[in-house]
């Protein structure tokens, strides 16, 4: 949330908002990777819940 509020502020340099944006991107990839991740225990556990 800091990274969002501090683009929206408006007064970071263009230097500095572009380091931001490139902050956001790297933990939005993190989040994406950590759903994944969760997608796929919980299908497999489904499917070994449904082979017992």
């Amino acid at each position: 949330m800091q990274v969002v509020a501090r683009l929206e502020q408006g007064a970071a340099t263009l230097e500095e908002s572009l380091g931001l944006w490139e902050r956001g991107e790297a933990l939005a990839r993190r989040c994406e990777e950590w759903l994944v991740g969760a997608k796929a225990r919980l299908d497999a556990a489904r499917a070994a819940a449904e082979e017992s």
